[in-house]
């Protein structure tokens, strides 16, 4: 089933106007910005203008009509109103209040709902064969940039040329685009899950590295944590715990675990047991897909109740961060399967010390 039909079999409204850049390349597989989708129960339209024509036409499948007028606007109203779409579904998590209440203008006797994202949501959370297929070459670039950094690394060398020479050789090596920001911090901006790579050479300790790639829209996510220097005890052993905490939810998921809330759960226990309640303060894993946080989650927050499903993509990512001093996080992306998980990350785990 392509993902236009799927998402015109769950459409509850007459139609669904679809504006945000990554749902639009998500249903057409044509990247485009400037423009929209309109999909009824029988018929999708790609709108776009002239500078897209070409491109559009050799890239949508015949599913689509493609139309590329003087005025996007006025075509969307007179599409709307000559197919009898007198509800419409709209993108209520990217749509501007500013932009509806256009649309409301234009078509008074229309009815614009809210109720699109989360068909799209919905939708997007169960990845196909050929969605699978392209995270894994998104990863096995992210997988082959690690391999590349760890001979890069220097202790002259600054966190910021570190970003660069990821994202140089993920662009180098076929990803259209990075997935995210990177995140390369040392020594002790290495507690800050989110840190921004600086201008300073790489201190001792911890140097987290938090990179993904982007293949055909498609992302990947990971994270590795080396030493530059020498590993004291207590950085083995936090770096051991962080491990042991993610390969006993990678275990239970691979066992049948399916509640996003029981592995969290699960990793986080181990953190608290060993001593560092408090200092794992985000959740264990996202979804991933065409952005780099999407549903599912795997959260304290996660509904008991909701549980994932074969098709889903998520991340497995436990950190320790004590503030001031250092952090550590260790990140592998998996699709869970009829009956496990299958893990897209084939980087090494072990602590590596790089003098």
């Amino acid at each position: 089933m392509s993902h236009l039909s799927n998402i015109q079999k769950n459409l509850k409204t007459d139609a669904l106007l679809v504006t945000s850049e990554v749902n639009l390349r998500y249903l057409t597989g044509f990247h485009y910005s400037d423009g929209c989708t309109v999909v009824t129960r029988d018929r999708a339209y790609l709108i776009t203008d002239f500078r897209y024509k070409e491109a559009a036409e050799a890239t949508v499948s015949d599913e689509f009509t493609v139309l590329c007028p003087q005025s996007i606007k006025n075509t969307l109203c007179e599409l709307l109103s000559s197919d009898g779409a007198f509800t419409v579904a709209v993108e209520e998590a990217t749509l501007s209040a500013q932009d509806l209440e256009r649309l409301r203008a234009l078509l008074p006797k229309t009815e614009f709902s809210f109720g699109g994202s989360a068909l799209l949501d919905g939708a997007r959370r169960i990845k196909d064969a050929g969605e699978i297929e392209k995270m894994k070459r998104a990863q096995a670039i992210t997988d082959a940039a690690f391999e590349h950094i760890l001979n890069f690394i220097d202790p002259s060398r600054t966190e910021v040329e570190i970003a660069l020479e990821l994202e140089f050789f993920m662009r180098s090596h076929g990803a259209e685009s990075v997935a995210f920001q990177t995140i390369t911090v040392s020594g002790s901006a290495s507690s800050l899950p989110h840190g921004v790579p600086r201008p300073v050479k790489l201190e001792r300790g911890f140097l987290t590295m938090d990179f993904g790639a982007c293949v055909d829209g498609y992302c990947s996510d990971m994270t590795r944590t080396v030493v530059i220097g020498n590993a004291d005890g207590e950085i083995k052993r936090l770096y051991n715990t962080v491990l042991a905490a993610q390969l006993a939810a990678l275990d239970a998921a691979e066992k049948g675990e399916r509640s996003g809330f029981m592995l969290d759960k699960i990793a986080r226990d181990v953190i608290d047991d060993a001593g560092y309640r408090g200092a794992f303060g985000h959740s264990l894993g996202h979804g991933v897909g065409m952005y780099i946080h999407e549903a599912p989650r795997l959260a304290p927050r996660t509904p008991k109740d909701e549980l994932l499903c074969p098709g889903n993509v998520v991340t497995f990512e436990p950190g320790i961060y004590l503030e001031g001093k250092y952090g550590c996080r260790i990140e592998d992306m998996a699709v869970i399967t009829e009956d496990g998980i299958y893990n897209f990350t084939k980087s090494t785990k072990e602590l590596i010390e790089i003098k």
